[in-house]
């Protein structure tokens, strides 16, 4: 009968499941796994809208995926789950090894074992020259060895009066290569530090500046704001942009990529807390550093001036009214929403903008991003706006027209313009009048003031602007690199043993053993052996199967060279075989001295 575990039992071995690495590991593949959905189904975060269109175009699965938190994947509890137990598998893991691992590196090497013929590599050579240890340690150190030379003072061999050194020099390294793993899994642990930094300390917000415009860092001046969930409207630090101007280049030449973007100039102005102010550029992926954030150029477009007044002349509604581009000849399409005349007596119009307008058989297009002969169309409603009466928040480029009725002509049908840079037009119902761009006072003034003319453009550019604050974004990159460099050091860095030890002192030399010993496969171990062997020895006397018989290979005088040289591994023969038949246990037994 087994016997019972208990609480702590049962407690202690769970803790040991999960803090292995095969856990780890497991976890590590199942995060992996959890995040695909995240980059397949839209996510709300990124683009409510598309998650709307989605529900629509899959009215049965949207659904369950919704119940399974698909929309939020990264925000969903089960993706948090294996996101904490990954953390605390890693930490359970990796901080013993580490306490292990501070106290190997400041432990001396293992001692020399006594019978270093049992390890995979063995040379015994006749040391030229005196204190063939020293030399040794010396030759190791200057490997990036350490190492532990231990003597032993005894009676001048040949009964001379002089003193010669035994012992032996233990040496190791490597260390680097557990150094580098554990490197790995605690950059491991600091990057998931870092993005949980991101997903609770970072916010995002996007905002739409035509030019002559700014915006300043506030929750209330942004189109979209999402903050971490430790965020808020207290933690964004003060600041202003101001876009002076906006420069747009479109490829012109006739056959190539007509009409595509090469090169997006923001030039901006930038008030800061302090009274400090500059002037900068903001790029495609160069962006602005502004109050601890991040200012990125994200899109353009233009912002066409609607001016709408009422039945008595005053202006209810003059501004620049951002359209969003459909195409890559910037056919854009938008909403003006003019509350001046109060609920139920409200004005809207929806329709498109032609930069560069033709009309065909095809009807009205634009045919060039540019804005070489613009074209405004309109068509208007009025009644009640809605949701926005209220102060909720709505959608800036849809009109709602549950609660308005179409304009119409006095014919009956359908009321619809088409307006030019400074046309203007009657309203039907002597509703006032809709003008495309500034009154004509307005201009007036700005001109005899000596403002410049873009300043009364009836149609200016807009800057669509994407600020992010990061905190973990730098600690992330940070631990990405050391997770990499501690990888290839675990993989790159061969973990070794070496070991010498002087026999006896005879005919004025000393007869040494040297032997090494690797923690897995290693290709350059033997060629480490020969190399100390070929700095210490003027001769090889034994390799490392005869070295336990004893007797030079060969029948190679004590002394003596073979004709091969000294870095030459000797070959096993059919009697190296025999001898390791004799011992079935002899690798269990080296793995055993590794590990003392």
């Amino acid at each position: 009968m087994q016997p019972r575990l208990g609480t702590v039992g049962t407690a202690r071995f769970v803790w040991r499941q999960l803090t292995s690495m095969r856990t780890a590991l497991f976890l590590l593949v199942l995060l992996a796994v959890g995040a695909v959905p995240g980059s397949v189904v839209p996510q709300l975060d990124v683009d409510a809208a598309a998650v709307v269109t989605y529900r629509e175009e899959h009215p049965v699965l949207a659904p369950w995926l919704e119940r399974l938190g698909f929309f939020d994947v990264y925000a969903s509890p089960w993706f948090s789950a294996i996101y904490l137990l990954l953390f605390v598998s890693l930490v359970g893991c990796v901080l013993p090894r580490s306490r292990q691992q501070w106290t190997a590196w400041r432990s001396r090497p293992p001692r020399t074992p006594s019978r270093l013929e049992r390890l995979p590599e063995h040379r015994v050579v006749v040391a030229a020259g005196a204190d063939p240890l020293g030399r040794a340690a010396a030759v190791l150190r200057r490997r990036r060895y350490r190492v532990d030379l231990r003597r032993e003072a005894t009676e001048g061999a040949g009964g001379s009066d002089g003193a010669a050194t035994r012992g032996s020099v233990a040496a190791e390294r490597g260390h680097l290569r557990e150094t580098g793993n554990l490197v790995f899994h605690l950059s491991l642990v600091g990057l998931l530090l870092a993005l949980a930094a991101s997903g609770l300390l970072s916010y995002r917000a996007q905002v739409i500046v035509p030019v002559g415009q700014g915006f300043s860092n506030t929750v209330a001046r942004y189109d979209r704001f999402d903050p971490g969930a430790w965020v808020s409207a207290a933690d964004l630090l003060p600041f202003a942009v101001t876009l002076d101007s906006l420069a747009v280049e479109f490829e012109e030449v006739v056959g190539g990529q007509l009409g595509e973007p090469r090169d997006f100039e923001a030039r901006v102005r930038v008030d800061e807390p302090g009274g400090r102010a500059r002037e900068d550029v903001i790029r495609v992926n160069e962006p602005l550093s502004a109050g601890g954030t991040e200012v990125y150029l994200a899109g353009n477009g233009y912002a066409p001036v609607v001016t709408v007044t009422d039945a008595q002349g005053v202006v209810v509604y003059s501004e620049p009214t951002p359209f969003l581009a459909q195409d890559s000849a910037y056919t854009s399409t938008g909403v003006v929403k003019v509350l001046g005349a109060g609920p139920g007596q409200q004005l809207g119009f929806t329709g498109g903008l032609l930069p560069t307008a033709v009309i065909d058989e095809e009807g009205p297009r634009s045919i060039f991003p540019d804005k070489r002969d613009p074209l405004l169309l309109l068509t208007g409603f009025r009644g009640d706006l809605g949701a926005v009466n209220d102060g909720l928040p709505v959608n800036v480029y849809e009109l709602d027209t549950t609660s308005m009725e179409q304009l119409t002509t006095g014919e009956g049908e359908p009321w619809s313009v088409a307006l030019r840079p400074g046309d203007a037009v009657d309203l039907p119902d002597g509703l006032g009048t809709l003008r495309f761009g500034y009154p004509p006072d307005v201009v007036a003034a700005s001109a005899a003031a000596g403002a410049p003319a873009s300043e009364t453009e009836p149609l200016p550019r807009f800057a669509g602007l994407t600020v992010q604050h990061d905190p973990g974004r730098i600690p992330a990159l940070v631990f990405s690199v050391l997770a990499m460099a501690g990888l290839v050091a675990s993989l790159f860095t061969p973990r070794r043993r070496v070991f010498v030890r002087v026999l006896s002192t005879e005919g004025g030399g000393a007869r040494v053993e040297v032997a090494g010993l690797a923690r897995g496969e290693d290709a350059g171990l033997a060629q480490e052996v020969d190399a100390l062997a070929r700095a210490l020895g003027a001769g090889v006397l034994a390799g490392s199967a005869s070295g336990r018989a004893g007797a030079p290979r060969g029948g190679a005088p004590p002394g003596g060279h073979r004709s091969r040289g000294v870095a030459e591994r000797p070959q096993r023969g059919r009697g190296d075989l025999d001898a390791q038949h004799e011992h079935p246990h002899r690798r269990r037994d080296l793995n055993q001295e590794l590990r003392t």
